[in-house]
């Protein structure tokens, strides 16, 4: 079954969320960390690699806007504490963190494009806690499938779409598709 990144074997179906319902969800989410953080201070906000990077600095950006404030964003790369790191590759491909500032006492904003079965963000936890002691850890997703394996949940989701396992979502952002918006495909086979 391929992951949300591998969709080499999907047919894409429909777009569920063309380019501006993408930068309408990423409004609402950014209001809504402003809202439930009482601003912006002590926040710090970190992409998973590959999409969530561009999403979190979309987010500080919008931030700024709304509060004057640019939360520093990073960029977890989680390859090494996948659980199935065996399984996908014998010399694994590591792009790198990059987190700028110190995430003691800080709230972190953990951002990715898609939230599944929960163990992509149990990884990004893993490092994190690596990283530092925050004050409190936050999920900001921009959809929601469903189908957890860990007991995670988001915070901040942008859309809630219930699937099939035989479906797949994929987020395209312009940084790294050249496009934005969502659609659902069909594993084929």
């Amino acid at each position: 079954m391929p992951t949300e990144k591998s969709v080499e074997h999907v047919r894409e179906k429909a777009e569920i969320v063309d380019g501006e319902g993408l930068r309408r969800a990423i409004t609402r989410i950014a209001h809504e960390i402003i809202e439930r953080n009482d601003g912006a201070r002590d926040l710090v906000l970190v992409g998973i690699r590959t999409r969530g990077v561009p999403l979190a600095k979309r987010l500080a950006q919008k931030i700024k806007e709304f509060e004057g404030v640019e939360p520093p964003v990073g960029a977890l790369d989680i390859t090494l504490y996948r659980d199935d790191l065996q399984m996908i590759a014998h010399q694994p491909v590591v792009k790198g963190t990059d987190v700028p500032t110190g995430i003691n006492d800080k709230i972190v904003v953990l951002v990715d494009d898609v939230l599944y079965t929960g163990r992509t963000v149990r990884a990004a936890l893993d490092e994190l806690i690596d990283l530092g002691r925050p004050k409190a850890i936050q999920l900001a997703v921009i959809i929601d499938r469903g189908h957890r394996e860990i007991p995670i949940r988001a915070d901040f989701v942008g859309k809630n779409v219930p699937t099939s396992k035989r479906e797949v979502i994929m987020v395209h952002v312009h940084e790294v598709d050249g496009l934005d918006g969502v659609s659902i495909g069909e594993v084929l086979g």
